[in-house]
């Protein structure tokens, strides 16, 4: 490893990246980490400390899709002196792992979330916001893009022992076998076995819906308030503060990315993570009748079979099934659309060849 590179292991680098690193070919550039992303800003650190840094309009110009343009989470390749007011990106190295969904809305695209991340600390509360079919969705999310997930289920204060106990029992039923903590950001219980995961030079992302806890429990694990918060109301619901996802460095070294709550997320290009989550249910498909069965109405599945006998939780069968064809909708959908703007680009280009148009 180069000695830059070593100097930046405290901020997630590591021999991965110094591979990858290698394969650039750009004299006098530096490597940075993406800190946060404010519109056509991003503020990046590297181990002369934190700058603000602009996208190169080669960069801009021959990046076509959005998931290629830097997100929270990103190693890129830049030019920055001490005198510099921006530093300049000139390219993104490949991400190790990501986390992405579907843009919100009707369009069909990727959005990309964070990248390089070690371990998504996926947020519910034991309250108003447990949902197993959301936890599932998010499960799906993380593991197809190579992260380690770990369950954080918050406002633990809010419930009886057994009620929590139940609450775990729900989520094995569902084939989750994911490590799952329970803490209370007002007694402080579980704080310090969220702490003990947290690992220097390991990057950790917060996920889960608006008014779950995660900034509070991010400033619980800083120790002082650096994130705004707002009351709980009477229900035990939080309100959500969080408005950009930010790259914060705790004391011991640790990295932690906060997320806004997400009120929409769409499955795209999940197949892996659905095939990991759902393990259970395609262990299950290799014994069905016909090759091709679609585990819905055909004679001799066994999917089917251990839903009728109980075996497999009617839920979360249902939600599989759910899933696994809106994934299938929107990656279709999206095929679509890259064609149109694979055609599109090509007569932009044929046209700017015959006006003459050249751009370097």
């Amino acid at each position: 490893m180069s000695p830059a590179s070593e100097q930046l292991k405290q901020f997630g680098w590591d021999e991965w990246f110094d591979v990858k690193a290698h394969e650039k070919d750009f004299a006098q550039l530096r490597f940075a980490r993406v800190v946060a992303v404010d519109r056509d800003q991003l503020l990046v650190i590297d181990e002369s400390g934190e700058f603000r840094a602009k996208l190169a309009g080669r960069f801009l110009y021959r990046t076509e899709q959005s998931i290629d343009f830097p997100c929270v989470g990103d190693w890129v390749c830049i030019q920055h002196s001490n005198t510099d007011m921006f530093g300049i990106i000139h390219d993104v190295l490949p991400r190790k792992s990501f986390l992405s969904r579907k843009a919100a809305g009707d369009t069909i695209d990727y959005q990309m979330i964070a990248s390089n991340i070690d371990v998504a600390l996926i947020v519910q509360s034991c309250h108003f916001d447990f949902n197993i079919n959301r936890l599932e969705r998010y499960l799906v999310m993380v593991r197809n893009g190579q992260v380690h997930p770990v369950i954080l289920l918050t406002k633990s204060d809010l419930v009886c022992p057994e009620t929590l106990q139940q609450l775990i029992e729900r989520i094995r039923s569902n084939g989750i076998n994911a490590e799952v903590l329970a803490l209370s950001n007002v007694t402080g219980e579980g704080i310090d076995n969220v702490r003990d995961i947290l690992l220097p030079g390991k990057t950790y992302c917060l996920l889960g819906s608006s008014g779950v806890g995660k900034s509070t429990l991010i400033n619980q694990l800083i120790g002082r308030q650096i994130l705004e918060t707002d009351a709980v109301s009477g229900t035990g619901e939080g309100r959500h503060t969080t408005v950009r996802r930010e790259l914060i460095i705790l004391q011991n070294g640790a990295m932690l990315i906060d997320n806004p709550g997400m009120r929409e997320f769409g499955i795209l290009g999940a197949e892996d993570g659905i095939g990991e989550s759902f393990a259970d249910i395609y262990t299950l498909a290799s014994k069905c009748k016909y090759r091709d069965c679609s585990h819905s109405n055909e004679k001799g599945c066994a999917v089917l079979g251990a839903v009728e006998k109980g075996s497999l939780h009617r839920s979360h069968y249902a939600n599989f099934m759910k899933l696994r064809a809106e994934s299938e909708f929107h990656d279709m959908s999206y095929i679509d659309k890259r064609k149109k703007d694979k055609a599109f680009g090509r007569h932009i280009k044929s046209v700017k060849k015959n006006l003459g148009i050249n751009h370097k």
